[in-house]
């Protein structure tokens, strides 16, 4: 296993960063983002720099990344802002983008808690929607969105301790993210639309880092600034499939039941029809995987990149990427992209990508040449210090060796404390652990037979 391990990972970090790279936020908005004299166009879209000012708006975990080359680009044309980014180092936001050019005296900077908002984020959108009262007619609102702002922008109709429970159960209750964002879009201010509805009457264009399988655009972030097509009642189809009233305090559940049958929180389809607003994908897991697979079949691989589609409960995704492990030829990969679900059912530690790993360890085990890696492209695996793992036909071998039984821990949704607990009796460490990426496009699925 050493040798394959060795090999493979040196391989499989090509594979990565070719896939980051074709990820990478700040090149994203470069391609779209430029200007002719006093023009700015983004995309296809053109707008006149003396016509009114310039609102930017950063949220997500490549607000940072994205914020800066916006401003290195349209530089004191920006009238004001707001970054929002995810909290890491507290403090240290600012410090990111104090390069971007010249000093931004109405540029805010805030970090925020993700997957569960925080004070920290309810702030920081207060402070977006408070600078966006202020536009008017010939403004223009440049909103750059990537993963994590459903959590990072946010202004719930709620109080916030309810709604931070809400969305602890919805997270454990092994929920799409469509159906978390369903639930959010109806009882948050900034989602579903009101972003946009906000800033009105500036006209908004939204520059989408995607980390929604298949890119809806009503979803992504909660589309803060695409119209909601979801009804209240969706919201509460959702709420009662997860038995969330059994999870939730009565008060909890009243407050969630009250907002959700208020009148006012009809669909927002209507209320866009007079809005000056543009959606525009720059980036997504598609473009990562198949970077990563152009950049195998450079290395002699026969590759294949099967899906950008990849949905379904981590560990029952593990066991088809083990069937399809047992497949593959030597010198072949097959490559797969998207975000899987757990269904939190034991008190251990993880996250989807190291439990879809483990699941597929046990599926493999016994095939010795065969390897299977999992990634996170935000460098984050629930709350490890891991963004994914990787295994071979030895991973379970090895572990039953030295007295650790997968299934145990794999019950207990505990993939973290077991690859670590191999890793310390054998040194053979399974995970991945790149730090945060400051990128964000799902997860991708690697299934390889080495040459």
């Amino acid at each position: 296993m050493t040798e394959l391990q060795g090999d493979s990972r040196a391989f499989l970090q090509t594979l990565i960063d070719a896939a980051l790279q074709a990820a990478d936020p700040a090149e994203a908005v470069r391609r779209q983002l430029r200007r002719e004299g006093r023009r700015l166009l983004v995309g296809s879209y053109g707008y006149n720099l003396d016509r009114g000012r310039i609102f930017l708006l950063a949220a997500g975990k490549a607000a940072l990344a994205m914020g800066k080359a916006a401003l290195e680009i349209l530089k004191q044309d920006v009238w004001a802002g707001v970054i929002i980014t995810k909290q890491i180092n507290p403090g240290n936001a600012r410090r990111y983008v104090a390069d971007a050019g010249e000093r931004h005296n109405n540029l805010a900077v805030f970090e925020a808690g993700h997957p569960v908002s925080d004070m920290g984020g309810l702030r920081a959108t207060t402070s977006a929607v408070e600078l966006l009262q202020e536009t008017r007619a010939g403004d223009l609102l440049l909103c750059l969105i990537s993963g994590g702002a459903s959590a990072l922008l946010t202004k719930p109709f709620i109080p916030l301790a309810e709604w931070q429970h809400l969305i602890q159960v919805l997270l454990e209750s092994g929920c799409t993210i469509n159906e978390l964002n369903c639930v959010r879009k109806q009882l948050d201010s900034v989602k579903g639309g009101g972003l946009a509805e906000i800033a009105a009457p500036a006209a908004t264009i939204s520059l989408i880092l995607s980390d929604v399988v298949g890119n809806p655009l009503d979803m992504i972030a909660s589309g803060p600034t695409y119209p909601n097509p979801q009804s209240p009642g969706d919201a509460l189809t959702v709420l009662h499939r997860y038995n969330v009233m059994q999870r939730v305090t009565p008060e909890t559940w009243s407050v969630i039941t009250q907002q959700l049958t208020d009148p006012r929180r009809a669909t927002s389809l209507a209320r866009f029809e007079n809005l000056e607003v543009k959606n525009m994908i720059i980036g997504d897991v598609r473009g990562a995987a198949n970077a990563a697979t152009t950049a195998a079949r450079r290395s002699g691989y026969r590759a294949t990149m099967l899906t950008a589609y990849l949905q379904g409960e981590a560990r029952e995704v593990g066991r088809v990427a083990a069937a399809l492990g047992k497949e593959v030829g030597r010198g072949e990969i097959l490559l797969l992209g998207g975000e899987t679900t757990v269904t939190v059912r034991g008190d251990g530690s993880g996250g989807r990508n190291q439990e879809l790993a483990l699941a597929a360890a046990l599926g493999i085990s016994g095939c010795g040449d065969r390897l299977i890696a999992t990634f996170a492209t935000d460098g984050e695996d629930g709350l490890t210090d891991a963004a994914g793992a990787v295994v071979t036909g030895d991973t379970v071998p090895l572990a039953r060796a030295e007295g650790l039984e997968p299934e145990e821990f794999l019950e207990n949704n505990d993939s973290h404390t077991f690859f670590n607990r191999l890793a310390e009796t054998t040194g053979h460490d399974c995970l991945l652990r790149p730090g945060p990426t400051g990128t964000n496009v799902n997860d991708l699925l690697f299934i390889l037979r080495p040459l």
